[in-house]
């Protein structure tokens, strides 16, 4: 169905689906899938051409299928989703590891995070060269940061920088990779493009100033060109025994500045997971990709987890994303707020001392300002993962409008 929001101009598509895919309603039904864990990833939220729908579809099969191999195996969450983001960071066509966007002096920099629900512990790398997969350099700082303090009391880190990451993810083993190597014909050739459309938009922002003429949409379609690539990647899963984590990777904003750093590494805007406990009665994982100013300061993974911590999570991510994000105080200056985010929300349902009957209900949801946003999804049951690439409605305006969808499933194999 659709969903008109007149008060605030905004736009929201819901399109409830179950794992199989079909469209259903609300209400989960019997004949839900039972599974021993699930994935959501994305591929970005920014433009998804239709020429290149195949690729980003294929890719997002990929890391669902990495994270799932992970889950039958009995890994935990974090492990799951680490293996999901390495392949999406490897793929070409994403815009996080090889194939990142370059930045103004044409070299690659990457940005990583990663979630553990479970323990709460968090692990991120900003402006990271030479390094093929971020997210490995995120998660080994979390897990070195759990066997606790270093030598002379000093407390271990938990976000690392340029090349300081670069030394300590070499020095805890990590391989090295050349920065060419992780560009690719596709990222060298949108350099040289936008190089060619900023200094032409800088040359027509100079002829505004000196004679006051020229239009203001020249400039504006300049900037367009460089926002359609926010295709940051990310993932969120919940394991078997109701643990969550989450993860995001990027390459950042085309022709950013270098030492520039995004969301993705920052705390509470590029994911966020937290397991169910006494003052959250669910489980939340959320990603987030978009243009990483809008997302920092909105802190937007954060705001999207505390605000479905309610029955209704449909409802309360589209009012996250209406309230929160487009309609932020932080951001009123932005012509366009762009952006998108992935969310898991698990609860338990059913008596825990009636082994027939419990069962734990999974929710996932993706929501988005941009023109499309690319997911696949898939639980431990499914023979293979569901994708799909989700659009603003026709009419609706980039930055101003949102698309939500989702759907539900049930968690924990059935009893013979």
């Amino acid at each position: 169905m659709e969903k008109l929001l007149n008060s605030t101009g905004c736009t929201a598509s819901v399109f409830p689906l179950n794992c199989s895919g079909t469209k259903q309603n609300n209400t989960v039904s019997s004949s839900e899938i039972r599974a021993a864990g699930f994935v959501l990833v994305h591929a970005g939220a920014g433009y998804h051409s239709e020429s290149k729908a195949k690729e980003y579809k294929h890719v997002c099969k990929r890391a669902c299928l990495k994270a799932v191999d992970r889950l039958r195996a009995g890994a935990m969450a974090l492990e799951a989703v680490t293996a999901a983001l390495t392949e999406l960071e490897d793929s070409p066509f994403t815009n996080a590891g090889t194939g990142s966007n370059l930045n103004l002096s044409g070299g690659v920099e990457c940005d990583a995070s990663i979630m553990d629900g479970k323990s709460l512990d968090y692990g991120a790398v900003g402006a990271l060269s030479g390094i093929r997969n971020p997210v490995l350099v995120a998660r080994r700082l979390l897990s070195e940061a759990q066997k606790g303090k270093l030598s002379a009391g000093r407390i271990p880190p938990c976000f690392l920088v340029g090349i300081g990451a670069q030394q300590w993810a070499l020095s805890h083993g990590i391989p090295p990779c050349p920065s060419e190597k992780m560009a690719t014909k596709f990222s060298l050739a949108a350099y040289r493009r936008n190089k060619r459309k900023m200094e032409l938009a800088e040359k027509t922002e100079h002829t505004v100033l000196k004679k006051q003429r020229t239009s203001s949409r020249t400039v504006g379609e300049f900037k367009q060109s460089f926002s359609s690539s926010l295709d940051t990647v990310g993932a969120v899963v919940v394991d078997q025994d109701g643990n969550v984590a989450a993860a995001v990777s990027s390459g950042g904003l085309a022709m950013k500045h270098p030492g520039r750093v995004g969301q993705a590494a920052h705390y509470g805007c590029g994911c966020w997971a937290e397991n169910a406990h006494d003052s959250k009665p669910y489980a939340t994982a959320v990603s987030t990709s978009g243009c990483g100013e809008h997302l920092i300061r909105t802190m937007l993974a954060r705001e999207c987890s505390s605000a479905v911590q309610t029955e209704d999570a449909h409802q309360a991510l589209l009012e996250a994303m209406q309230n929160k994000f487009i309609g932020s105080p932080f951001l009123v200056n932005e012509d366009g707020v762009l952006g998108g985010v992935i969310v898991l929300k698990c609860c338990k349902h059913g008596d825990e001392q009636s082994t027939d009957d419990f069962q734990d209900l999974l929710e996932f949801l993706w929501s988005h300002t941009t023109e499309s946003m690319c997911v696949g999804y898939m639980s431990a049951h499914d023979s293979k993962a569901k994708t799909h690439i989700s659009r603003l409605p026709p009419g609706a305006v980039a930055g101003q409008s949102l698309a939500i969808e989702g759907g539900v499933c049930r968690l924990g194999v059935a009893n013979e």
